[in-house]
């Protein structure tokens, strides 16, 4: 499964422990698929850089350019072409759309209000912040993953639907 995730999540799941680190943990472990642009990965790297992520930095022993360069170890990096059309009130939410329609991915994960209030765009799923998600490839339920993309601490279930 690929997916795109925002900047927000991102950040969350590198810093913090809880749903957005799980998150990451299935990128890390090659059950997700996570797909970025520059302007993302750009993103990224200018809210890593603020000052005020400096104690949780040296609080959990890492620095800004061991985190980026984790990340993009991880991510298939694609340039995507613009929307034809605005469709989000912010444009930088239209360059997330926009990857995920030229990445061809299953899922969009943000904790941005202006995006996930679209809840799913071209067919891609944009789960709201503080629900899980019961996600298939294809059609088979053996394949079937549960990624919790809240800020909760619920428990990730594994295929075959076992938490």
């Amino acid at each position: 499964m690929r997916a795109v995730i925002d900047t927000n999540v991102l950040m969350a799941g590198l810093l913090w422990r809880g749903p957005p680190h799980a998150l990451l943990e299935h990128v890390r472990a090659g059950t997700l698929s996570l797909v970025s642009s520059p302007a993302l990965l750009a993103e990224l790297a200018d809210v890593i850089g603020r000052s005020k992520f400096d104690a949780i930095l040296t609080r959990t022993n890492t620095s800004r350019e061991r985190s980026l360069a984790e990340v993009r170890q991880l991510v298939e990096v694609i340039e995507p072409p613009p929307l034809p059309a605005p469709v989000c009130r912010d444009p930088d939410d239209d360059e997330v759309l926009a990857l995920a329609i030229a990445a061809k991915v299953e899922l969009i994960v943000s904790g941005d209000d202006d995006l996930i209030s679209l809840s799913s765009f071209e067919g891609i799923l944009m789960p709201r912040a503080g629900r899980g998600t019961h996600l298939r490839r294809g059609k088979r339920q053996d394949l079937t993953l549960c990624f919790m993309l809240c800020f909760k601490g619920e428990k990730t279930a594994r295929p075959g639907g076992k938490a």
